[in-house]
């Protein structure tokens, strides 16, 4: 089976939201229920202090008509076609505000023809939960979680040389 690409998961996503009587953007990738703003950011991969930057940004500018609107974005999920830095995951995973209104979505497996979609979503998000039963139900993926690893991660400023004579 032919795998779809990251720009035809969120085109066919899109497509499904509408469906749902949800508000979509023909060029960008945004869904509006209500009052809040779902957005989707996909790259292949991210640095952790771009996530950060990128993650702490809760305004958008949204294009309507001819015009752009500043929007407060209640929900982001990321679509990455490569595995998250270890720092991304705890990040997120740790920070209550990060978890509250960020989903991450590790496409690489799925992406690579395997059937597997890693996540970590603790969002309260209605079109995030609607796009993990679209990963599910259409395109067939068994969603696993993804979570922080339990080793210890090593700082090298903790380290000492000890002197030999």
């Amino acid at each position: 089976m032919k795998m779809p690409r990251l720009w035809e998961i969120v085109n066919k996503f899109r497509d499904l939201s509408r469906n749902h009587g949800w508000v979509t953007s023909e060029h960008e990738d945004w869904v509006k229920v209500g009052d809040e703003y779902h957005t989707f950011v996909w790259a292949r991969g991210v640095h952790p202090s771009s996530f950060k930057r990128i993650s702490l940004n809760k305004m958008a500018a949204i294009r309507e008509g001819q015009s752009y609107n500043v929007v407060r974005i209640s929900y982001t999920a990321w679509l990455l076609s490569e595995s998250p830095p270890e720092s991304v995951v705890k990040e997120v995973s740790e920070n209550p505000d990060f978890s509250s209104r960020i989903a991450l979505y590790d496409l690489s497996s799925f992406l690579d023809g395997k059937s597997v979609c890693r996540r970590l979503n603790s969002t309260d998000s209605s079109v995030f939960r609607e796009f993990e039963l679209f990963l599910k139900n259409d395109l067939k993926a068994k969603i696993k979680p993804m979570e922080p690893s339990s080793e210890p991660s090593f700082k090298t400023d903790k380290f000492t040389v000890a002197e030999v004579a």
